[in-house]
């Protein structure tokens, strides 16, 4: 009997375990079919949400009375679809009924009819628009909208992608540049530029000088919606240039103007002939005077010298003959000598003195001079008698 409850209970335990792990496997089966499902429901919804996308320029500026380009594309699922499929619409902000764009004219808004082109081919995913004679009002936002049309009927609208307008009532400022300074007679290049939103109608450049044989043009995108245009100017200056002004012009479309100046200051270019042949002529005519005032300096020289030579033997013989004839000549008398003394005497005093014979007593002799000659005085003798 006890065997029997035994192994009634060990029957019914491995019931309940064989029920629990199969009920365990049906839960783990529910789950996993669950979290499939949910797995492809996400899936799903982002394939969806990932199927119909646009992008479109966020901001612009535009020119009044000019027009503007919106750079716009679009992508969808699966394979390409033709243009023939596809509707194209542009309306403001979040009313679709303000439509400024459609293939059907009578759906346009009045103030937009004739001003507005799609520019975009849609079956390459573009849907570019274009408009013309740019209002005040026309600042936006512009949305895209785009249907499918044939078979069933999809719509999709991208309002969280739309473009706002800057509205610009003067037109954007030129650059105007120089290579380099200008020089007389050489190349000189100046290079005008001005940006734009409109490349269906670029800007015309001109300059106030120059032929189409001196100027080149380039156009080029800079960023999302932003154009420039380019002109490259390249003449020869010329004497009559200098202190002169060069003009660029930008005239865009629906007719505004601009204008920059650039101011030509001409440099003469360095003339080695004025340098060079001055210099040769002042060294010419240097060494030609050196070569003669040479020569002349040296004629002169040896002009002194000779007669330097000749007053010497002169010189000689004058000396010699005036030794020879001072050793050779008598010597001068006691009277020559007395009446050189006596002319000296006279420059002296102009009357002779006489000695008195009470004053001066009786002598043959007296010292008359310095030289201490003595002489007789007859008049003396002839008075007081002989000595």
């Amino acid at each position: 009997m006890f065997d029997l409850v035994c192994i009634d209970a060990g029957f019914m335990f491995s019931s309940l375990i064989v029920e629990s792990m199969t009920s365990t496997r049906r839960m783990d089966k529910l789950d996993k079919t669950l979290i499939g499902s949910l797995l492809l429901a996400a899936l799903f919804s982002s394939a969806v949400s990932e199927d119909w996308k646009a992008s479109v320029t966020k901001q612009m500026d535009a020119l009044v009375t000019s027009c503007v380009v919106v750079p716009c594309s679009f992508s969808h699922p699966g394979k390409a679809l033709p243009s023939s499929k596809l509707r194209g619409i542009w309306h403001i902000s979040n009313d679709r009924d303000q439509v400024i764009y459609n293939e059907d004219q009578t759906k346009i808004l009045d103030a937009y009819k004739d001003r507005t082109k799609m520019l975009g081919i849609l079956g390459q995913n573009n849907c570019t628009l274009e408009i013309t004679d740019v209002k005040d009002h026309d600042n936006g936002p512009f949305c895209f909208r785009i249907e499918l049309v044939g078979g069933e009927s999809q719509k999709f609208s991208f309002v969280e992608d739309c473009v706002d307008l800057k509205m610009q009532h003067s037109p954007p400022e030129i650059k105007l540049t120089q290579s380099r300074a200008a020089f007389e007679g050489k190349a000189f290049t100046a290079t005008c530029s001005v940006r734009h939103t409109c490349p269906s109608f670029r800007p015309k450049l001109s300059w106030s000088r120059g032929n189409a044989d001196q100027i080149f043009e380039k156009h080029e995108l800079i960023s999302q919606g932003v154009w420039v245009i380019e002109s490259v100017l390249t003449f020869v200056p010329e004497e009559k240039d200098d202190h002169s002004q060069l003009n660029c012009t930008a005239v865009f479309h629906g007719r505004k103007t601009t204008t920059k100046t650039l101011h030509l200051y001409l440099k003469r270019a360095a003339n080695y002939k004025n340098i060079i042949i001055p210099i040769v002529v002042l060294v010419v005519t240097a060494g030609v005077i050196g070569l003669v005032s040479g020569l002349i300096i040296k004629k002169y020289k040896k002009r002194i010298m000779e007669l330097q030579s000749q007053e010497g033997s002169v010189w000689n013989r004058m000396s010699r003959f005036s030794r020879r004839f001072r050793s050779n000549a008598p010597p001068p008398s006691q009277t020559n000598r007395r009446g050189q003394r006596g002319d000296f005497a006279e420059q002296k005093v102009c009357k002779p003195r006489v000695p008195s014979p009470k004053s001066q007593p009786k002598s043959n002799n007296y010292n008359e001079d310095d030289d201490n000659d003595d002489y007789q005085n007859t008049a003396d003798l002839n008075i007081y008698g002989n000595v």
